[in-house]
């Protein structure tokens, strides 16, 4: 097992008779048993991890990433499930991308024993991108843009059943508008009804709002700059005010330009951030630090103490995809060929 510890960026003044905390950051490579691209990942707590991927891939842990057991779902193996939702130990969501029929949501509630296929995508023009759960009940799925239109369904009833929003509740879509099925994450939910989703591929980058559990919706330009190939692929918020989105070119994943922006009103405005090692494709904050985030992507991570004014890049492999355990400083990443990293945050005492 093969581990990575970050470089502390902070320089460090210890006198004699004096204690300092450092924080120390590592990547600890875990075995999946699986070769196939993951995109997908959302833990539960420090035991239990879900992940997806290509080929109907699905995975979970319940020994903190020790042993990952491969979940099938019926008649899934060509699918690609870019997004899987953790409601619980036991109860989980994953979603696969595709056009038309293969855009597709399924529920497990017995720790993937068995599933149920909940909706398929049945507008030939469709391609789901992502989606978020406020609760096992209530979520959102995220689709490109259809003639002009956002594609955004959303459930209250655990996803028994589920609606499109209406058009009279949605702004009109930029020509090619849509999301990056990158990580999952392209959706971000609040407390009472509160969600955001970040847009790309078209000519300017946009974060949709709702404030109902996604019955309407407004929407705001960012300063990340957008094309068919770039743009936002990821928004994360720390709490109602505070937010961070992140992306850029796909197909340069190790520039970053105009890629990153965040705002401290709720998303009503969004400032251009930089310093970041390269295209990101998924962005988290870390939980228990006021104005602490991780970004990361394909060819690296990078860490911020101060709301994305300055950067640090941690060492170690890239990701696909990341999620914090909840209220704890331990996640994972997932990327190429079933790669999953565990990542912790520990306080060193010096002496």
């Amino acid at each position: 097992m093969k581990t990575f510890t970050a470089a502390i960026s902070a320089a460090l003044a210890v006198s004699l008779g004096t204690q300092t905390e450092v924080p120390v950051r590592r990547w600890e490579d875990q075995v999946s048993g699986v070769t196939a691209r993951l995109r997908g990942v959302s833990a539960v707590n420090v035991s239990v991890a879900w992940a997806s991927g290509a080929k109907g891939t699905v995975l979970r842990t319940n020994d903190g990433g020790t042993s990952w057991q491969a979940l099938t779902v019926p008649d899934a193996a060509a699918l690609d499930f870019r997004d899987v939702d953790a409601i619980s130990a036991l109860t989980a969501y994953v979603l696969s991308i595709g056009t038309g029929g293969a855009s597709r949501v399924y529920k497990t509630r017995d720790g993937g024993g068995s599933w149920t296929l909940q909706f398929t995508n049945q507008d030939p023009k469709g391609f789901f991108d992502a989606m978020a759960f406020w609760d096992e009940r209530s979520g959102v799925v995220m689709g490109d843009s259809i003639d002009g239109r956002f594609d955004i369904l959303r459930t209250m009833d655990g996803g028994a059943t589920w609606s499109r929003v209406a058009a009279s509740g949605l702004p009109p879509a930029l020509p090619n508008e849509g999301a990056f099925a990158g990580s999952g994450t392209n959706v971000a939910v609040g407390a009472n009804g509160e969600a955001w989703i970040g847009t790309g591929a078209a000519s300017r980058c946009r974060v949709l709002h709702t404030k109902d559990y996604g019955a309407t919706w407004t929407v705001v330009d960012t300063p990340v700059a957008g094309s068919a190939s770039a743009g936002i692929f990821s928004i994360a918020f720390k709490d109602a005010q505070h937010g961070m989105v992140v992306g850029g070119d796909y197909r340069k994943e190790g520039e970053a330009v105009d890629n990153a922006a965040v705002t401290h009103d709720g998303g009503a405005t969004w400032t251009k951030v930089t310093g970041l090692g390269g295209f990101r494709s998924v962005v988290a904050a870390i939980p228990g630090e006021a104005t602490s985030w991780i970004a990361v992507g394909p060819s690296g991570a990078d860490l911020s103490n101060d709301d994305g004014k300055t950067w640090t890049a941690i060492g170690g492999p890239g990701f696909h995809a990341f999620s914090f355990a909840r209220g704890r400083a331990t996640g994972w990443g997932v990327g190429e060929g079933g790669r999953i990293g565990r990542f912790t945050i520990m306080r060193r005492v010096l002496l």
